[in-house]
């Protein structure tokens, strides 16, 4: 008997074929992931990486290659793959960075990312806007000098002594935030601040060029010396003593000896100390403070190298006494260590230009100063135009309770500063940045001279000062200038201390200097000097032409810190600054409380354009340079 055989239909036959090859197939790429899930002890790549790549390839080619890591890693390539270059992001791994939000697929363009070459050049350290917006408040409740509660004396004396022919008499930015802090009043309502007593008490004023700084720390310092020899008792026994023997004097009567030559109490012990890094910043802030003294009556003296031992030793220890003395750190360091008495009263002691005293080459020595007086002192305060990175890290480790009396445009150039570049490449100068230079001072000169000066048939007389960066380019420069018919001098390092202060006085001075306006052109005029008709035969005379109306300082960074060059209109940027710093203290010297001024940058084929184009273009919207 025959056992009938298993039929089975063919469409069934193969779906059971077609299911044994798929589960056999996903048997195998389960293995496979497992191999290829599973680290290999011979790769030092992640498996995970390797499946990625691997799920890239094209089944036709052949695989890619894997990049290579280590010492040789950068051969054997038809690209330039620089390696530690970030690649540019897809904008789905922008959205998964930023958590799905749409807005992060937006990228910053170049205007969005503020100064982008000033970035490598600066040195300044970032004040925040917050910052900036608290002292715009505070600002706007000051009006006038006479809201800040001083001694009457000091109060009549500002105006005449200190703010002399200005027809807009009110405090400047500065002194509005500075004045009340130092006197210890709250601003809004003019109250008294609540401080420790015996707790002294630091302060940065930081603020931009010409804006009044001296005039800030000046008017509280004068104001507390003579508060506090009220409330001497010393000085009070020394004019009982002296207002006794001014009585017997006028006793006929009596048969006296001679007056006694007991010394004031104050003798070769000043209240009040304020340092400056150069002998023409001694003479400048000397000045305006003995200007206080005609009418506040105190005894202030300025010393410096200029100055000879035995004036000097009169200054200090005259028998009259002495309340504020302005000096530079070298020499008052020098005069502590034979008589360190002298700083045994001190109770204000102010370091103007702080960023240049607490620089590399001053810092020892201010630091020294500062230690010594710290026993007596109330009140410490470092004043400066700009807050650079290397004195901000400093004040934070030294100081870290300093107050900060910042200003809303400190780091920024005043707009009524305007900035004009010159490129020396092109025509008609080649390359040639003296020409530039000189040509550009021609130009200013001539400009000069087509209109008539206060006087009716006198042109003014301008007053440039033009920077470079090397001390050697100083002569050089000048004396190229004066073969052009330029009055032009050099001021550096080498310069005397005695001819320094003699260059610049004629730059300091707010006394306008006029000269002879020429009618017709003639030998030494600024218009054309040669003889419009000349006789057969007759050769034209070698007549050098001369720039009558036109003087120049050719100097470095020397000239740059705290002078208070109120008749300089023109600055020259014969070399680019190294720094915002340097750029922010150059182009400082022009525009000075309130006016207007001009600053012209000579760009040669070496020079950064970039730099020149960000702080231009920062200089008209008034941004801070940082």
């Amino acid at each position: 008997m025959l056992r009938p055989q298993n039929t089975q239909c063919l469409l069934c036959s193969f779906r059971a074929a077609r299911q044994s090859a798929n589960t056999a197939r996903s048997n195998v790429r389960f293995l496979s992931q497992r191999a290829i899930d599973r680290p290999s002890r011979l790769s030092l790549a992640p498996a995970r990486d390797v499946k990625f790549a691997r799920q890239g390839e094209d089944s036709n080619s052949k695989p890619a290659r894997r990049k290579q890591d280590g010492p040789f890693g950068g051969m054997n390539q038809r690209e330039a793959n620089i390696r530690g270059i970030p690649e540019k992001r897809s904008p789905m791994q922008i959205r998964r960075s930023a958590g799905g939000d749409p807005r992060a697929l937006k990228e910053k363009g170049p205007k969005d990312r503020g100064f982008r070459a000033l970035k490598m050049h600066r040195a300044l350290a970032v004040v925040s806007y917050g910052q900036r917006t608290g002292v715009k408040e505070r600002m706007a409740a000051v009006n006038s000098f006479e809201q800040f509660p001083l001694l009457e004396s000091v109060q009549e004396s500002i105006v005449p002594q200190a703010l002399t022919g200005m027809t807009d008499i009110r405090p400047t930015p500065v002194q509005k935030i500075t004045i009340p802090a130092l006197i210890g009043v709250e601003v809004q309502g003019m109250s008294r601040r609540k401080t420790t007593v015996g707790e002294r008490e630091d302060f940065l004023i930081a603020a931009e060029t010409g804006s009044g700084k001296t005039l800030s720390y000046l008017i509280p310092t004068i104001n507390a010396v003579k508060q506090a020899e009220t409330e001497d008792a010393d000085i009070a026994e020394y004019e009982k003593r002296l207002a006794e023997e001014n009585v017997r004097q006028n006793d006929l009567s009596l048969v006296l000896p001679p007056l006694s030559t007991m010394p004031h109490p104050t003798t070769g012990r000043p209240r009040a100390i304020i340092l400056v890094p150069t002998s023409e910043l001694v003479v400048q802030v000397g000045n305006l403070v003995k200007a206080f003294s005609h009418t506040v009556k105190f005894r202030s003296a300025m010393i410096s190298s200029n100055f000879s031992g035995k004036v000097i030793r009169n200054r200090l220890f005259s028998s009259k006494g002495i309340d504020v003395v302005v000096s530079t750190p070298h020499l008052l360091s020098s005069i502590a260590e034979s008589d360190p008495n002298i700083l045994s009263r001190v109770t204000h002691l102010i370091v103007d230009e702080a960023d240049s005293l607490l620089d590399i080459g001053f810092s020892p020595l201010t630091q020294h100063l500062i230690d010594r007086a710290a026993p007596s002192l109330k009140q410490l305060i470092l004043c400066s135009a700009t807050i650079p990175r290397s004195m901000d890290t400093f004040l934070r480790t030294r100081f870290p309770d300093i107050k900060r009396l910042v200003t809303p445009n400190l780091h920024a150039i005043p707009r009524r500063v305007q900035l004009g570049v010159v490129e020396v490449e092109r025509d008609p100068y080649q390359g040639n940045k003296d020409l530039a230079c000189a040509d550009t001072i021609w130009s200013i000169g001539k400009a000069a001279a087509d209109h008539d000066g206060p006087v009716k048939g006198e042109m003014d007389v301008k007053r440039i000062l033009v920077f470079v960066n090397k001390r050697e380019t100083t002569k050089e420069l000048a004396d190229y200038l004066v073969s052009k018919g330029v009055d032009a001098i050099a001021l550096n390092r080498d310069t005397p201390e005695e001819r320094q202060s003699e260059m610049l006085a004629s730059f300091t001075s707010a006394t306008p200097l006029t000269a002879p306006k020429p009618e017709l052109p003639h030998p030494g005029s600024l218009a054309d000097n040669q003889p419009n008709y000349l006789p057969f035969g007759v050769a034209a005379p070698d007549v050098k032409k001369k720039l009558p109306n036109v003087k120049v300082l050719v100097t470095t960074d020397l000239g740059s810190r705290g002078i208070d060059t109120v008749s300089v209109r023109y600055v020259i940027l014969y070399d680019v600054p190294h720094s915002t710093v340097d750029f922010i203290h150059r182009l400082g010297r022009t525009g000075r409380m309130g006016r207007r001024g001009r600053g012209i940058v000579l760009v040669g084929k070496n020079d950064r354009r970039d730099v020149v184009a960000e702080v231009k273009e920062g200089m008209f919207k008034g941004q801070a340079l940082i």
